[in-house]
């Protein structure tokens, strides 16, 4: 029962996000009692709590699958993508802007653990790009992985960038386009073009 609490609370989370979803919500959603649900989860900051961690640790299971593919570096940042956007469900309820404004103690936690997963991801997606000529050889890998790291939290803050003006698939997509153009060799921008224009077919 409480996997399925935590599963449920966390489908309702990114699809209408955290401060719109009631204790009585869920349970109505389960058809169970707030008495079952709180048998199991102290308070909703609790459930918050630990579906926002399983999911990090879901993501963060699910980009090492991708990475073990062995994909060439650029095709994997956009394999990643897709994967985390489709499990945050292309951030329909602005999550992780809600868990900011919301939980911003959690958050700061969530930031953390991400930069540990991703640091290490993103340093060597750029050093094997430089290996086989598709990033430049001049980057500073840890400049590189820091700006990437940074910019792609920025994109969840709406005063930056309002829902009003972007759309957070496009948004996504600009973003990791930017990045790559900035870093790749005339090899890989031809990877990047073929990549670009097969997902505008």
């Amino acid at each position: 029962m409480r996997n399925d609490i935590l599963n449920k609370a966390t489908d309702l989370f990114l699809n209408y996000g955290f401060k719109s979803v009631t204790m009585d919500d869920l349970a109505h959603e389960m058809g169970i009692s707030k008495k079952t649900i709180y048998s199991h989860f102290e308070n909703k900051t609790k459930l918050v709590e630990e579906a926002t961690m399983n999911l990090f640790w879901e993501i963060s299971n699910g980009i090492d699958h991708i990475i073990a593919l062995k994909k060439n570096p650029i095709e994997e940042l956009y394999e990643i993508k897709k994967f985390v956007m489709s499990r945050l469900k292309d951030e329909k309820a602005s999550t992780l802007y809600q868990l900011q404004k919301y939980y911003p103690r959690l958050f700061e936690t969530l930031k953390k653990k991400e930069i540990e997963v991703m640091q290490d991801c993103l340093v060597d997606n750029i050093r094997r790009g430089m290996e086989i000529g598709i990033y430049r050889e001049n980057l500073n890998v840890q400049f590189v992985a820091r700006i990437y790291f940074s910019g792609a939290i920025s994109l969840s803050d709406h005063d930056l960038f309002p829902v009003s003006l972007f759309n957070k698939v496009e948004l996504e997509d600009y973003f990791l386009e930017y990045h790559l153009r900035g870093i790749v060799t005339p090899k890989g921008r031809k990877i990047l073009n073929e990549i670009i224009n097969s997902n505008q077919e």
